[in-house]
């Protein structure tokens, strides 16, 4: 079958390797234009633009995907049906009517639940259990459209949402392929419709939303620290009882095993080392500080000299 590939973020990796080595046919690649980044200000290409170019295939980088012009290119290059996967642009009516198949997209999430730019990290963020990915065909609503294949997985205990989405990516592929199989021999899948009263949001993160406040309770501190990571990231200040302290992000935590209801404040480090939270106990595991690379906290606490009574309070 003869594909439009839609994708820029490394979600699609995955997928658009496993078209590249099989069956299908990629007409073109269509990904976000190439963009100044980091403190250099160098242009990096979208990780979906630069394997898609150094495969050979033909890509193209429009500013605006809605354009007329670009409609046109698109229709030009014949697909049945195109496969968006981490975009960055919203697709409307006139896009969506250029492909006989129209566009289906590979989504993070169980939909209904967590539509949006953010449902990795809003499903840990969130205490689910489990979560999967959605192929659904692309309409005039966020994330709304008929649903063609899902799959699912239990998230692990002390999952973070970086390799939570890595995981998704992979799982995608099958996904995808379920999706793609429907359309052989010409059919046009309508899909499934959601239950619009069963959806959830999961609305885009920003640096603000990785403060993390340690009186909340301990299962929603832990679930915040591995939702967030590696972007935002979990931040807070260590401060010492001597005085000495640093601004840090935390990577990786989960609830300590203890019934122990906290006697010290909220952020107090305990004899163990366990951070004080509402209701109970927060064990840290990985810890990145401001001038150095993620360690485990025990190399954290040996390379600081952690001791009882020293705190993680609201980031500097």
């Amino acid at each position: 079958m003869r594909i439009l590939f839609v994708g820029s973020g490394a979600f699609a990796l995955p997928t658009l390797e496993w078209l590249m080595a099989g069956d299908h046919e990629i007409a073109a690649v269509v990904t976000q234009p190439a963009r100044p980044s980091g403190r250099g200000r160098r242009v990096v290409r979208t990780p979906v633009g630069a394997v898609a170019q150094d495969a050979g295939l033909h890509v193209i980088s429009p500013e605006n995907v809605n354009d007329p012009s670009v409609i046109d290119e698109l229709r030009s290059f014949q697909a049945v049906v195109a496969v968006t996967i981490a975009f960055g642009q919203l697709l409307r009516p006139p896009v969506l009517a250029a492909l006989p198949g129209g566009f289906i997209n590979l989504h993070a999430s169980l939909l209904p639940k967590y539509r949006g730019a953010a449902p990795i990290n809003w499903a840990i963020l969130c205490g689910e259990e489990r979560t999967g990915v959605t192929v659904f065909r692309i309409d005039r609503r966020m994330d709304a459209g008929p649903i063609l294949t899902s799959r699912w997985t239990l998230i692990k205990p002390e999952e973070t949402a970086s390799e939570l989405h890595d995981r998704l990516a992979a799982i995608g592929v099958d996904a995808v392929r379920a999706a793609l199989l429907l359309f052989e021999g010409g059919a046009d899948p309508p899909g499934h419709p959601q239950d619009d009263t069963a959806a959830t949001r999961a609305p885009k993160l920003s640096k603000a939303d990785g403060a993390v406040d340690f009186s909340r309770p301990a299962g929603e501190v832990a679930c915040r620290i591995r939702g967030l990571w590696s972007w935002p990231a979990a931040s807070a200040r260590f401060e010492a009882s001597d005085g000495r302290w640093e601004n840090v992000q935390l990577a990786r935590a989960r609830v300590a095993e203890t019934d122990e209801v906290p006697d010290i404040p909220a952020g107090k480090l305990d004899d163990r080392l366990y951070v004080a939270a509402g209701g109970g106990f927060v064990e840290l595991l990985e810890i990145k500080p401001a001038s150095g690379k993620v360690m485990t906290w025990r190399e954290y606490v040996n390379g600081r000299h952690v001791r009882a009574g020293d705190r993680l309070a609201p980031p500097d």
